[in-house]
């Protein structure tokens, strides 16, 4: 694993909202995420959680049919795949967050497989951190490419430098590419940067960063293994997002996010 930042890595990141690391993998840890993710798939069944089908509402049969096709995705496989839960709470992973976000501490907040089908559409300008149960100006993501991700097949853009302005109202995904823009309009002619990456490679990106995807035009998969962290030390914001309705039904707002249970604490400068 191509796990060191450089200096200059970490200057990107902080200017742009995003960090492409190309061969973060090794040709067996590639193979190794793989084959994990290939039989977390299989056990998961189509659900999108350990514990049920959906997570986020759909709106009208129309609806969930475009969304349905944008891509197949399946959150918190760490909790019921062994193989998933060696590779997220991997230190390594969590220091590198931890390094570019500038925190003393991350946490998961969830993992999730991004499977773009066959002739998927594509995934609309939209913004994470919104949709998630804590509001922290410093969340990110990593993004795992386990095919080669192309122009043709779904590769990501991101608008660059767009997470200085953007903030926690949630415009949502939509079927408009550029319905993003009826709220933050100030980005409506800014050049987006696309990020294709070779199998193996990977990108961070500030969950306020605005970034999407192609849509997949071959007959092939696009698949991508991502993680969501959590700068450790946040509150519940009344968002119930992945908690389960039992958790969410005895947390206030205000609530430490600190359950290793369910966001796991995978690296602190304290410990």
């Amino acid at each position: 694993m191509k796990n060191d930042l450089s200096p200059q890595d970490i200057a990107q990141y902080r200017q742009n909202g995003f960090l492409v690391i190309e061969d973060f993998l090794s040709p067996e840890e590639l193979i190794f995420w793989r084959t994990a993710l290939e039989e977390a798939v299989e056990k998961r069944n189509g659900n999108k959680m350990p514990d049920r089908k959906e997570v986020y509402g759909k709106g009208d049969d129309a609806d969930k049919s475009y969304y349905d096709n944008v891509f197949d995705q399946l959150i918190n496989l760490w909790q019921d795949n062994e193989k998933i839960k060696q590779i997220m709470l991997d230190e390594r992973l969590g220091k590198m967050a931890a390094q570019l976000a500038d925190v003393d501490g991350i946490r998961i907040w969830h993992d999730q497989a991004l499977i773009k089908k066959p002739w998927a559409n594509p995934t609309s300008w939209h913004l994470d951190t919104p949709y998630w149960s804590f509001s922290d100006k410093r969340a990110l993501s990593i993004w795992v490419a386990l095919d080669d991700a192309t122009y043709e097949n779904g590769c990501l853009f991101f608008i660059p430098g767009s997470y200085h302005q953007t903030t926690f109202e949630n415009p949502g995904i939509g079927k408009n590419m550029g319905a993003i823009f009826t709220t933050y309009p100030q980005f409506k002619t800014s050049k987006a940067v696309a990020a294709p990456m070779k199998a193996g490679s990977c990108s961070f990106h500030n969950g306020l960063t605005i970034h999407g995807a192609h849509a997949n035009m071959t007959p092939g998969y696009r698949r991508a293994m991502t993680c969501a962290y959590m700068p450790d030390g946040n509150t519940y914001n009344g968002i119930q997002n992945i908690l389960s309705d039992e958790v969410a039904s005895n947390m206030q707002i205000g609530d430490l996010l600190n359950n290793d249970d369910i966001n796991p604490l995978i690296y602190s400068q304290r410990k």
